[in-house]
């Protein structure tokens, strides 16, 4: 088994493709190109009542990139008694490594102690490449994607690429584009953030903004709070303002 570059995985990502596998077990990937790609445009998402009140509820403790390898290894495991899995070690690793150099992200959902649901992808430019969720609670990978739109929207995100349209996604305001469109959105999103990696230039899309936003839109905001940085879990109430905003 020949470890998957990601190096290659990145420029894979710029061209519209990325990797799949046919099982955990399996030895190899092979290249997927869909001729319809499923996205989710950062203006369009659908912020339900229920799920609203549940964001206010901070019925779940949401943090990101605190677990990304339990978060990847979920997302796989969850999903061998369904469809199957088409993260295999191969992918996995390449991600891993990915993470450790600020391109690929997860967002966790908390119950106390347990990890209950979440979601990883891997960021390129403007454009964030989801890649899998998972639950094992009612709403938790609602709720991640809810934080992951939000943290999208403030940090100058163009595009959120879901591959794949599914029931689950198109409730939430997914839709699907023809290849060309979506090659389109792409290379807007690469140029919008040409040369960004981990830490954000002036004017580049940056996947840690949120945590300054949020301590503008805390209840008990003063003058100085736009420049306060929010350590730890973002409040729900403060997910629900930013989606309710343009939703």
């Amino acid at each position: 088994m020949r470890p998957l570059d990601p190096d290659l995985l990145l420029r894979a990502y710029a061209a519209g493709i990325f990797p799949m596998a046919d099982g955990r077990d399996a030895r190899d990937v092979y290249w997927v190109e869909p001729k319809r790609r499923g996205v989710l445009p950062l203006d369009g998402f659908h912020l339900s009542r229920s799920l609203a009140k549940v964001l206010r509820s901070d019925r779940y403790a949401v943090t990101r990139d605190r677990a990304f390898a339990q978060v990847i290894a979920a997302c796989a495991d969850t999903r061998v008694g369904a469809q199957g899995t088409w993260i295999n070690a191969q992918i996995e690793a390449a991600c891993l490594e990915l993470h450790a150099r600020g391109h690929a992200h997860s967002v966790e959902c908390w119950e106390g102690e347990a990890l209950v649901g979440g979601l990883y992808g891997v960021r390129l430019g403007g454009a964030f490449f989801g890649e899998s969720m998972f639950s094992l609670a009612r709403d938790a990978s609602k709720v991640a994607l809810a934080h992951l739109v939000a943290r999208l929207r403030v940090g100058g995100f163009c595009l959120l690429d879901c591959q794949f349209l599914t029931p689950h996604l198109a409730s939430l305001g997914a839709v699907e584009v023809p290849r060309q469109a979506y090659m389109g959105l792409l290379g807007d999103a690469l140029s919008a953030g040409a040369g960004s990696g981990g830490a954000a230039e002036a004017g580049a899309p940056d996947f840690d903004a949120l945590e300054r936003r949020a301590g503008a839109l805390l209840p008990d905001a003063d003058p100085a709070a736009a420049a306060r940085v929010v350590a730890g879990p973002i409040s729900g109430c403060v997910i629900a303002q930013l989606l309710g905003q343009t939703s």
